[in-house]
């Protein structure tokens, strides 16, 4: 279903854009003929094996590699004192020691030495036998122990920053943040209902189907050559530079497919690795992580615990807002705290507020990005509190947040006054949908919730080729995750004017195109969409002027209608873009245009969403019924894959909010490092989730696209928190509401 508000907002007359063409890359997907991360083999090629620690905590007094260096098979062998020292705080520390420990670990799982040999077994067998002796050190898991007085350090030099004057004592918080407007005592003083909750949720993975995996090159010259499944090959090559102390330029990345990453495949984790021990051993390393090792050594998001209060007057308009985030890290800092921060109030025009955010260290794997990173945290927290709002103000949920709703021009939390966006848009299409007003039956509930994300620009650079039989390709470094090469070829076939399947899109390597951000911050058919756009219209521009040499007239005389050149006033027979390309050793030379973009106007993207739950009071399952969704596309290029990722991010919030969490052991110990344990849903627990798309056209990109992979995982966990309360009468405010928790609170009744 396709909403536009007014006649402005209709889509073109577009050929292409809007359509549902096979993706490009469909074909050699659905064949199993793309290469993922662990599909590629070299002559020679050796397979390396992890040590990792199996404490939580401690102090690595020493590491004895001997042995493993006598395991028959074994080539190369390489721990932290074979990468270059690192200078400054934790956060320096924070890429090159999270890679490989070096005199402490901070959570199970940190790599401490890994070995190349030349079979998996004869790897396993060296990295066993590699002896580290340690100093175990007591543990924190939560932000609650790790701020508790006397509380063990991670880091003994990790001074708070943010506050004023500066701490003189090292703490495990490493970053006080504070966002705030207006005068929060007046807010509440005028409020008629004042709610107040304290809030938790734990660490939960990506769930990315494919493992982190790589192969390295490095040759006897000190350069390498990296195949890596990752969200940017440039990312990865440039960290791995930053670890080994190498100028870029010596390392060379390729884009391999990859099989899932929503934020998790932006760190580097093997890479490095496997660069120094193909130099080591002079000759090709693949490494590819099991199932557990991902599970415990690469980036969850963080576990949370928040307090959150708000204000309202009797007519609905929100009076003020009182909210403290204490996010957890892992062993080094970086936590989504401040985008969770700047996110968690933005649905909402509000005069009076404070967010205050604190980064803090625990004995846990570094956190890592995951779809709207932060968002989904703090927005669980807000959004059930607007819900209790509303029930206690006695006001349908979405006539609260209408009456409260951020419009154009309102101020956002984090700063600027918004531009054109589509959050009214979005509650009125979830208001109108038939879902919000069917009849529930016994022990169902339904809750509604409102998400924001900023969305991201940053950098892109396109080559685009005309060939000389007419057909194009464009060559861009975002890795394809959710069909960007689809809505790459119908950006250019739109602004060419030739059919889709005359344009090949290819991802290229680090050497090949220009430097591009992470395929991540839906931003790819924002940014590098506009880049190839820009350079069409260069093409275009190229072409009008061949035309114009060719009938020896002005260029201006020139217009490019429907994939050819005609003469304005008709007097000459159109030339086709293959009628131009086909001499272009007679115009000028090859037809190509770049174009870099730092790519600014990001449209902000909303999406409201309603869900319906049937809680069993004998066993406390709850099972999804019914799910809709709605959200601001701007402009859907693919509209299959815009619904695609709407559904995408709400199937994830929905494990959240419902599966999926870390258990961690009083030992420190991650028990269920298994997707048998660690339960991400499957097709069987989800209904037909309905998708509502809403297209306010971004002023600021010439298509009008917003990006749409992420706010759509925002709402999920309120949504279902706000209809288990529905359906059971008991308010659950720490995630997942799994079935103990609600026989727990349901129990005697």
């Amino acid at each position: 279903m396709s909403i536009a508000d007014d006649p402005a907002t209709d889509a073109p007359g577009y050929k292409w854009v809007g359509s549902r063409p096979i993706r490009p890359d469909g074909f050699d997907k659905v064949t199993g003929r793309a290469k993922f991360g662990a599909d590629h083999y070299l002559p020679g090629m050796l397979e390396g094996h992890t040590v990792r620690s199996p404490h939580a905590h401690a102090r690595i007094v020493s590491i004895d590699t001997s042995a493993a260096e006598r395991v028959p098979g074994v080539k190369a062998v390489v721990t932290g004192a074979d990468f270059p020292a690192v200078e400054g705080d934790a956060m320096a520390r924070n890429v090159p020691h999270n890679s490989i420990a070096r005199d402490k670990v901070l959570y199970e799982g940190h790599l401490v030495a890994a070995v190349a040999a030349t079979s998996r077994e004869a790897a396993k067998a060296g990295a066993e036998a590699v002896v580290v002796e340690y100093e175990v050190l007591p543990h924190v898991l939560t932000a609650a122990e790790a701020t508790a007085e006397g509380a063990p350090l991670l880091h003994d030099d990790m001074i708070t920053n943010g506050i004023d004057p500066a701490p003189e004592q090292p703490s495990n918080i490493y970053q006080r943040n504070i966002l705030a407007r207006g005068d929060l005592d007046k807010g509440f003083a005028d409020a008629d209902v004042v709610v107040e909750r304290e809030f938790i949720t734990k660490p939960v993975h990506q769930g990315y189907i494919e493992p982190q995996a790589c192969v390295a090159d490095t040759t006897p010259d000190g350069h390498t050559t990296l195949w890596v499944s990752s969200q940017g090959h440039f990312a990865m090559r440039d960290f791995s530079a930053q670890v080994l102390g190498w100028d870029i330029t010596r390392v060379k990345a390729i884009a391999a497919e990859i099989g899932g990453g929503f934020g998790g495949k932006t760190v580097t984790y093997l890479e490095p690795i496997a660069i120094k021990l193909s130099a080591k051993a002079g000759r090709p390393v693949k490494m590819v992580m099991t199932r557990a090792e991902v599970l415990k050594a690469t980036g969850p998001t963080s576990g949370s615990r928040m307090r959150v209060k708000m204000g309202a007057r009797g007519d609905g308009k929100f009076t003020a807002a009182e909210i403290v985030l204490e996010f957890e890290a892992g062993g080094y800092p970086g936590s989504p705290v401040m985008p969770a921060a700047m996110t968690c109030l933005a649905p909402y025009d509000l005069e009076n507020f404070s967010v205050e955010g604190f980064d803090i260290v625990v004995n846990k794997p570094r956190s890592a990005a995951y779809r709207a990173p932060g968002g989904p945290i703090s927005s669980f927290a807000v959004e059930s509190v607007v819900d209790m709002v509303a029930e206690e103000l006695g006001m349908d949920p979405i006539d609260l947040r209408l009456t409260n709703a951020a419009v154009e021009g309102t101020q956002a939390p984090y700063g600027p006054k918004l531009p054109r966006i589509g959050m009214v848009e979005t509650l009125e299409a979830v208001r109108d949908h038939p879902h919000y007003s069917a009849q529930l039956g016994p022990n169902q509930g339904r809750g509604v919730a409102t998400g924001f994300w900023f969305n991201a620009g940053m950098n892109s650079s396109v080559v685009v080729h005309v060939n000389p039989d007419g057909t194009a390709t464009v060559v861009t470094g975002s890795p394809d995750i959710g069909g960007s090469r689809a809505s790459m070829a119908l950006f250019a076939a739109e602004e060419l004017g030739i059919d889709m399947e005359l344009i090949r899109p290819v991802v290229a390597d680090t050497e090949t195109v220009g430097f591009n951000d992470v395929t991540g911050g839906s931003r790819v058919t924002h940014a590098t969409g506009a880049a190839v756009v820009e350079a069409c219209r260069l093409i275009v521009a190229d072409l009008r002027a061949r035309a114009a040499k060719t009938w020896d007239v002005d260029i201006d005389e020139v217009e490019w209608v429907d994939g050819q050149a005609q003469k304005t006033d008709g007097s000459e027979a159109p030339l086709s873009l293959k009628d131009i390309a086909g001499k272009w050793d007679r115009s000028g030379g090859p037809i190509s245009a770049a174009f870099t973009h730092n790519a600014r106007g990001a449209g902000p993207a909303f999406s409201t969403q309603v869900c319906d739950v049937e809680v069993d009071p004998d066993t406390g399952v709850v099972t999804v019924v019914r799910y809709t969704t709605a959200q601001d596309a701007g402009r859907a290029i693919h509209p299959s894959y815009v619904e695609g990722q709407f559904q995408g991010g709400v199937v994830q919030g929905i494990g959240w909010a419902l599966n999926e969490e870390y258990v961690y052991g009083d030992d420190g110990r991650l028990q269920n490092a298994s997707f048998l344990d660690y339960r991400i849903p499957v097709t069987s627990d989800m209904p037909m989730i309905d998708t509502i798309l809403v297209e306010v056209p971004n002023p600021a990109h010439p298509y009008g696209v917003r990006g749409v992979g992420e706010v759509g995982i925002v709402p999920p966990l309120a949504a279902v928190a706000n209809a288990v309360y529905q359906a059971t009468g008991k308010r659950f405010t720490e995630l997942p509401i799994n079935p103990i928790r609600i026989l727990e609170a349901t129990m005697g009744e």
